[in-house]
């Protein structure tokens, strides 16, 4: 990951902290930004066996990498994340704000703890790293925020779930402005369906089936299109590129 003898990588001398870098998406990209010479900082919440697995994967490469549980409803455990980045790797300059939870349900049966859980995890923690990385986030860094492609369309049973991606990508328009007189850039990805272990568990694969068919580019996506998305966006050709929501999702919408 690091050769010496090589060209520079793109984000050598980088330092990212990552949200939900243990599995599926987030794991993708830990992997894409460790690979692009980044130090990661990845967040676990209940699965420290699977976050040591991508720090192992990273280190095995010759890339850099620590773990810290982070428990999203306590907004402390968010700070301490960027804690251990700057302890570990001497600063930060890249957040990836990735994790998130897909509280479902109709409007008339949601409760209000469930949306409560929704609006912190997707909206509130986020916005809060958010408020981290302005304060402590070197000059010329990088935010990407993952939101989802559910902003762009009426799916019955994630009103909860919506409103709090939609929350995000506003985060993510207001942080822009509010970052860049110190050239910070703040964008978001919406990705769509993407094929993860989630995705299989929580949907039969005749529905899957039928999403990739209606997906122009005739598949689903892979966490890899993904974190290639999040790692030209945390990367120096982005420079450019601030405020914005890119859709990652085949054409889907």
């Amino acid at each position: 990951m690091n050769d010496s003898t090589g060209p520079l990588l793109p984000l050598a001398h980088k330092s990212a902290v990552l949200t939900g870098g243990s599995r599926g998406i987030g794991r993708a990209i830990a992997l894409r930004l460790a690979g692009d010479g980044a130090a990661v900082t990845l967040s676990y919440h209940r699965d420290e066996a699977a976050a040591e697995k991508v720090a192992a994967e990273i280190h095995a490469a010759g890339g850099r990498a620590a773990i810290q549980r982070v428990d999203l409803e306590v907004l402390s455990d968010v700070e301490r994340l960027f804690d251990t980045a700057i302890a570990t790797f001497g600063g930060v300059d890249i957040l990836v704000n990735n994790a998130g939870t897909a509280v479902t349900g109709s409007i008339v049966d949601m409760t209000e703890a469930e949306y409560d859980r929704a609006m912190t995890i997707n909206a509130k923690a986020p916005l809060f790293a958010l408020r981290q990385a302005g304060l402590r986030l070197r000059d010329g860094g990088r935010v990407v925020n993952i939101s989802s492609l559910n902003t762009a369309v009426a799916q019955p049973g994630t009103a909860a779930y919506t409103a709090g991606k939609a929350a995000l990508e506003q985060f993510s328009r207001i942080a822009a402005q509010e970052f860049a007189a110190r050239h910070i850039t703040v964008n978001s990805v919406s990705p769509g369906p993407v094929d993860t272990d989630l995705l299989r568990t929580n949907n039969p694969a005749e529905a899957l089936d039928q999403v990739a068919s209606a997906t122009p580019l005739g598949r689903l996506g892979q966490p890899g299109d993904i974190a290639d998305v999040v790692a030209f966006l945390a990367g120096p050709d982005s420079r450019w590129l601030t405020g914005q929501n890119l859709r990652a999702a085949g054409g889907l919408a």
